[in-house]
């Protein structure tokens, strides 16, 4: 097999799966989308896709991974998230995973709420914290997704054109 087919192979293989990632948390999608993109433009000896293009890529990867810490961040920040609703976060969102969409969606909230809990607030600012953290967590999804589909229409249009 010519190596630049399975180049192309394994790149839209990562593209697919980086796709994926980008609505799945545990799965770095974004990255994994430019990864199988610079695959893509290797096996095609960066004729179509040129180092212009996979940098332009590659600071939108960058963007996205910006864009979703912050929208994190700030929707934990404004409800008062302590750092043990952070964490509950985090591992409710990983946990939900073995959950379906329910757990993905739910996982991030119920997670936050036990760790405000544990942390010693009451049930009205935890539910608050939570329903923060959750909205934070769903704008940086928005925005992965939004940053993830005009890196495929560049991509598509470097290839096409």
């Amino acid at each position: 097999m010519d190596f630049s087919i399975l180049l192309y192979i394994l790149g839209g293989l990562l593209i697919a799966v980086g796709l994926a990632g980008v609505v799945l948390p545990a799965l770095p999608g974004v990255p994994l989308m430019f990864a199988g993109m610079v695959l893509v433009a290797w096996g095609g000896d960066f004729i179509r896709l040129g180092w212009g293009i996979v940098t332009l890529l590659g600071v939108l990867t960058m963007l996205s991974i910006l864009a979703d810490l912050i929208a994190n961040l700030l929707g934990a920040q404004r409800a008062g998230a302590s750092r043990l609703a952070l964490a509950g976060a985090a591992l409710g969102t990983v946990i939900g995973l073995f959950f379906g969409l329910a757990g993905i969606v739910l996982g991030p909230f119920v997670g936050a709420v036990i760790g405000e809990l544990a942390h010693g607030r009451h049930g009205g600012t935890a539910a608050k914290v939570g329903v923060g953290t959750w909205i934070g967590l769903l704008l940086g999804t928005v925005a992965k997704i939004a940053i993830a589909f005009v890196m495929l229409g560049i991509f598509a249009l470097a290839l096409l054109l």
